[in-house]
């Protein structure tokens, strides 16, 4: 707590006097601001552990709901940011309402000096805990990362995962490049009954004609020139345990067949043999392909659709995971201080504000690059703005549905329409309203605030 700097935002000049004297011997810094207006330019200016943030303000904004929405401005351009919510007595309800929206705690005024002073401590202390946990228990019993997130997306994967893992079901994973498909195959191998079973992976999308039936099927020695001794394909290695066939939507029509009839039958006849094996083995496959492409016969057969796809698991973008993005940049930053050998705490807050702001088309797998990058060029004790470079690979163009479907001369006003069709269609819900425009949380807010809405 010595350490911490602390901003505290109010109008009543009474109670920022008294938390001025309370805080000023605890805490390395302390700033009150009576203004909430400007409270983001004392965040944009410095560096702030704790905001302490009054639930009602006598502002141009008179909403009634004054707190949550500056608690809003804050989380989205500063995420990392503790705030603890300042309320009266009558209003406990609306600040129980702030937890959920990414408040850390509140007090109810007139405080009691221990209480505010415990629940900053407390605050601090759970955000040490936090990174220290991010860093150091997201590995699994074999050394390999667990699932990371907390976002609602991932809390609903997470839910489905534990529905299906302990099935025989066979699984098909969907998901853009870089959203961790493999990941969550492993997920769902450990989670399952043939945990301590063998897990076997192959891109089958990079099997030529030639090489899929011997690398799958296996063959006999003799069965062409090359075999000079007989090979268990994949299959049979995968007898009692999982198989995991990544990019199943890039093999050929005639691969399908072969592949549809083993599953059918469940057993194998190796190259060069007459002799059908039986085989058992959990199925889960993966492709980045959408799923109503797939769905076109032209490009993949139904019947093997119908038969690797007992459920379905979508697995969402970096850029609809929220808060994740930290999470997955701080275990990433723990994972390569080490590789690396240096002595990396965390990130500044222009660093998270510049990871929050970017809509990474390259997703988790973007991600990681960009941390490794940051921490090879680091040359201080924690990870700011300019030491993170984004893939000239992925440079896409953030653009939402309207500017890339819709023909027009007033394509800014359609736009306008459409945002504010969805913000009032989900209630105000900025994450929902987001997601259903196509739009990342932070490419809506820069929109709402374009279009003065």
């Amino acid at each position: 707590m010595k350490k911490a700097a602390v901003l505290v935002v109010d109008d009543d000049h009474d109670l920022l006097t008294a938390a001025r004297i309370l805080l000023k011997p605890k805490v390395s810094h302390v700033q009150v601001e009576s203004n909430p207006e400007n409270l983001m330019s004392h965040l944009d200016k410095m560096s702030y552990d704790v905001v302490l943030l009054d639930m009602n303000f006598k502002s141009t904004i008179n909403t009634g709901n004054e707190g949550l929405f500056w608690l809003s401005k804050i989380k989205e351009k500063y995420p990392a940011i503790r705030v603890i919510m300042i309320t009266a007595y009558g209003a406990v309800d609306l600040a129980v309402k702030s937890l959920k929206q990414g408040a850390s705690d509140f007090v109810v005024k007139p405080w009691i000096n221990e209480q505010l002073l415990a629940t900053i401590e407390n605050t601090l202390t759970e955000n040490k805990n936090r990174d220290k946990k991010v860093k150091n228990s997201l590995l699994t019993n074999d050394g390999t990362p667990d699932l990371i997130g907390r976002s609602v997306v991932m809390d609903e994967l997470q839910y489905k995962l534990e529905k299906i893992a302990p099935t025989d079901a066979n699984i098909l994973i969907l998901g853009e490049n870089g959203t961790g498909k493999d990941l969550i195959a492993q997920a769902i191998q450990k989670r399952s009954l043939r945990c301590n079973d063998v897990y076997v992976k192959v891109d089958v999308g990079s099997l030529t004609e030639s090489l899929f039936e011997s690398e799958l099927f296996g063959y006999k020695k003799g069965a062409f020139t090359d075999a000079r001794e007989d090979r268990q394909g994949r299959f049979e290695t995968a007898n009692g345990g999982t198989l995991f066939l990544d990019e199943i939507g890039n093999i050929s029509l005639h691969q399908q067949s072969k592949l549809l009839t083993v599953l059918q039958n469940r057993y194998v006849t190796p190259l060069g043999s007459h002799q059908m094996i039986p085989v058992d083995i959990r199925l889960i496959t993966a492709t980045n392909v959408a799923l109503k492409v797939l769905a076109d016969e032209n490009r993949f057969r139904k019947d093997l659709i119908y038969r690797i796809n007992t459920v379905e698991i979508q697995v969402p973008p970096l850029r609809h995971r929220g808060d994740d993005i930290q999470l997955l940049a701080e275990y990433f930053l723990a994972v390569y201080a080490k590789k690396y050998n240096k002595r990396i705490d965390g990130f500044e807050s222009d660093a998270l504000k510049k990871l929050f702001s970017y809509h990474f088309p390259g997703n988790v797998r973007e991600l990681q690059y960009s941390i490794e990058r940051a921490v090879i060029m680091a040359d201080q004790s924690s990870i700011r703005g300019n030491d993170i470079f984004f893939s000239p690979i992925e440079q896409q163009v953030e653009e939402s549905p309207l500017e890339t479907n819709i023909a027009g001369t007033n394509l800014e006003e359609l736009e306008r329409k459409a945002i504010k069709s969805a913000i009032e269609r989900f209630n105000g819900n900025i994450s929902k309203a987001a997601k259903e425009l196509g739009l990342t949380r932070a490419a809506l807010y820069r929109r709402l605030e374009k279009y003065d809405i």
